[in-house]
């Protein structure tokens, strides 16, 4: 169903701005005339523009509310001004004692007002009516005027926990980028300065920012310097529509809230993402499970990134608590919400804070770390590191790591930890990794409880990290990332905690770890294995590669893309035998399915290889196995793996059948593409068919895949999608696309690509001047040959059962 939003950029006329409104608004007794929409409740004026101001639209309106005074008639209780960007309300028992004045000079009619009337009444209703951008405020817009014609009073909207997040980006687009001179990552504190008021009286004393009055406008104070607004309008707008003060029941948890208001490159670096209670819940049962009941009593606990103290307020005794945070405001949040009161709280950047170049660890560089903490570390007393780390990576933040190498964005700046972990490789790159390498450093003897991806566990890249980790897996679980406000994707979080021993007494090297299951609303689901097991045994060593030679080749992104630059490309040359290119990044479930791909020319960036009349079947496995398995989010690190012995030939013959029609086929034909100074010819030779099986009036340049698939004795439901495959193929071949449709998808050949038949055969059908194909009993047999192959991915071995 459209939104008011989308009906209005379609409307043509005036009439059809107020069948809109009509519309969305659910308006049954109402009557079009003089006044443009009249219902018993509410007065409205149209307009068919934006360009009217919502002073002289009132301004018209009430002239016809002063006719009706001046008549004796019946009045409704709320006002209301409409037209195609904008709308406001007002109740009319606000204006009618001005009116009663008379001492407005009107013009002959409505639409003819005087410039005298247009400021009088612009100069009275300036505090009264609750204006709204339909573009961001339409739904706000819509409740507001319902619930005052339900309730007779106009209802501002109240300020909560599930509207935070909205609230807050409109704040920011009416008020905060109006305040002169404030930068963008204070506007969270300023945002709660402003809510946390009445207008008056602040409901929160000490918090970072503070909301005053000067010269009768609002302004705002942080760290001692005065922000005053340019223009104010936005101001009186945001909070004619929204109520303040929060209810008394939110406030602290609103406060808890700042991380999700944080911008996402900033969160990431500095971890700032919420741990629901509901997990923390589950975290502190797991820490009895594995720690023993008295743990709390047992154990010191230093939290090195507490944001504002979740993981720690379910803890029975915070006096043995240590807090750091590498934002000041978190402590000043925690100060006013009285979080953990009797904690000792310090603002710290583990990750820069008292590191040498070398990386040894100097608490006088900055004598910030507590000398009561610093003596329990020296004393070797039972410390609990409990964490919920950031997530960030160098590719999202400019870290100088180790060797990892890779480019970055120079927003974030680099960190001393990161510098000294030479040897760690792309695992340097994680900031969560440089906070447990920094922990087992500095507390050797440490017990570590820690929310985090799981790379570390079992990808590929994170093998140096392992090697160096000497700790005892003792248990934990995995949760759903959906668990944590603001994170994107579908993936395990792992809490998982481990007993570490110094580097002189080894701990023997993981190679699986168990965990329990819960979802994102923290209830358990079942168990799951990680397996970190070598890259030798990854899917990818597993195809037999090819190295090119020297005959040039069109280097291509996509289906007939060729490369953008001509700078650090790949694949501009062939190899021996080869008849196209496959895009094969990555080894796990999460990336795989992406990353996955055939091309009729090599693959212009990293992670692709050559397909050959030799390796084509293998290239086959690989490619079904790869994106068959449907992606569920426990499973998301799980790697690909080389098969354990000799594939069956009609697993081998299933795989390559499905690859072929597959919607990351992206073989294709084409003419003339042009590239480096050169005009390049795609030939497809990933044809499952014959001319004369399909209806080509032209030869095929290629017949290899129909040749190679003639050789195979294909099973009933290989046999099926073909067939089903052939009746699309043969559709294609009826009609001659007009000349838009051959251009944009490189028609000039019949050797076309299944990438070409199934669009263009889409495209006929969204025209209406075809007759339709139904592409049903296609995507059954193809969904039919996937069921066949599943279970087979784990019989021979390329994933590992976990659960």
């Amino acid at each position: 169903m459209a939104t008011l939003y989308e009906a209005l950029k379609q409307v043509k006329t005036e009439e059809d701005v107020k069948d809109a409104y009509i519309k969305a608004l659910g308006l049954k007794a109402h009557t079009k005339g003089l006044i443009d929409i009249q219902t018993d409740e509410v007065w409205f004026e149209a307009k068919h523009t934006g360009k009217h101001s919502t002073y002289a639209q009132f301004t018209q309106l009430l002239h016809y509310v002063q006719v009706a005074i001046n008549n004796g008639e019946k009045l409704p209780a709320f006002l209301a001004v409409i037209d195609t960007e904008k709308a406001a309300i007002m109740k009319t028992a606000d204006v009618v004692p001005f009116l009663a004045k008379k001492t407005v000079k009107w013009g002959k009619s409505a639409s003819q007002y005087t410039q005298d009337a247009l400021e009088a009444i612009s100069a009275h209703i300036g505090t009264y009516f609750v204006s709204f951008r339909i573009a961001t405020h339409e739904k706000e817009f819509i409740e507001t005027l319902k619930a005052a014609i339900k309730s007779g009073d106009i209802i501002r909207i109240q300020i909560t926990p599930a509207n935070l997040k909205q609230v807050y980006d409109k704040w920011v687009a009416m008020i905060g980028r109006e305040i002169k001179d404030a930068k963008e990552e204070d506007y969270a504190l300023l945002f709660y300065a402003d809510v946390m008021n009445d207008g008056k009286v602040e409901t929160y004393h000490g918090l970072p920012a503070r909301l005053a009055w000067i010269s009768n406008a609002p302004a705002f104070i942080l760290n001692g310097v005065v922000f005053e607004l340019g223009n104010k309008e936005g101001y009186r707008r945001f909070w004619a529509i929204y109520h303040r003060p929060p209810e008394a029941e939110h406030r602290d948890y609103l406060l808890e809230r700042r991380d999700s208001l944080i911008p996402l490159d900033e969160r990431m670096f500095k971890g700032a993402y919420y741990t629901p209670l509901s997990v923390v819940d589950k975290a502190y049962d797991k820490l009895s499970e594995l720690l023993g009941a008295n743990w709390q009593k047992e154990y010191l606990v230093w939290d090195m990134c507490c944001g504002v103290g979740n993981l720690e307020v379910k803890h029975s005794n915070h006096r043995r608590i240590f807090m750091s945070t590498l934002d000041e405001p978190d402590l000043r949040m925690m100060q006013t919400t009285k979080t953990c009161a009797a904690a000792v709280r310090f603002q710290y950047d583990y990750l820069n804070d008292d590191l040498a170049e070398d990386g040894s660890i100097d608490y006088t560089l900055t004598n910030k770390v507590p000398h009561a903490l610093r003596q329990a570390i020296a004393d070797g007393k039972k410390i609990l590191a409990l964490i919920n780390p950031p997530y960030a990576e160098s590719t999202n933040a400019d870290n100088t790591m180790g060797d990892g190498g890779g480019d970055s964005k120079k927003e974030v700046a680099s960190t001393m930890m990161g510098k000294s972990m030479a040897g760690y490789g792309y695992a340097a790159r994680e900031l969560y990794i440089q906070f447990l390498v920094r922990i087992a450093r500095e507390m050797p003897n440490a017990t570590v409880a820690c929310f985090s991806k799981m790379k570390h566990i079992n990808a590929p890249n994170f093998a140096p990290f392992r090697e160096r980790w000497n700790g005892k897996y003792l248990g934990g679980f995995v949760v759903h990332s959906k668990a944590f406000e603001g994170l994107a994707g579908n993936f395990p979080i792992g809490f998982l905690l481990w007993k570490l021993e110094p580097q002189i007494k080894p701990v023997p090297r993981f190679v699986e770890i168990a965990t329990d299951v819960i979802d994102k609303n923290a209830r358990p689901i079942g168990t799951k294995t990680f397996y970190a097991l070598p890259s030798s045994r990854l899917l990818g060593e597993w195809i037999k590669r090819v190295s090119p030679n020297d005959e040039d080749a069109l280097p291509l992104g996509h289906a007939f893309w060729p490369a953008k630059g001509t700078k650090d490309v790949r694949g501009k040359k062939w190899a021996d035998d080869a008849i196209g290119g496959m895009i094969c990044k990555g080894s796990d479930l999460q990336n795989a399915p992406d990353s996955t791909a055939f091309l009729s020319s090599p693959y212009c960036s990293a992670g692709g290889l050559y397909v050959t009349r030799q390796n084509i079947d293998q290239a086959g496995v690989v490619f079904a196995v790869r994106r068959v398995m449907p992606k569920r989010w426990v499973h998301d690190r799980d790697q690909f793996l080389a098969p354990l012995g000799p594939l069956p030939q009609e697993f081998i013959d299933d795989c390559l059948v499905w690859a072929l029609f597959d919607i990351r086929n992206y073989s294709a034909s084409a003419n003339g593409l042009q590239w480096n100074g050169r005009s390049w010819n795609l030939v497809n030779h990933f044809v499952p068919y014959t001319e004369d099986q399909v209806g080509a009036s032209e030869r095929f340049e290629s017949d290899f895949m129909s040749q190679h698939l003639a050789t195979k004795a294909l099973s009933p439901a290989a046999q099926s999608l073909l067939e089903e495959g052939r009746k699309l193929w043969s559709a294609y071949f009826e009609h001659i696309d007009p000349h838009t449709v051959r251009a944009e998808w490189h028609l000039e050949r019949p050797d076309v690509g299944w990438y070409q038949v199934r669009n263009v055969l889409k495209i006929r059908n969204a025209s209406g001047d075809y007759a339709p194909i139904s592409f049903d009993a296609f995507e059954k047999a193809h969904d039919s040959l996937g069921e066949k192959i599943r279970p087979d991915v784990y019989a021979h071995g390329f994933l590992m059962r976990s659960d």
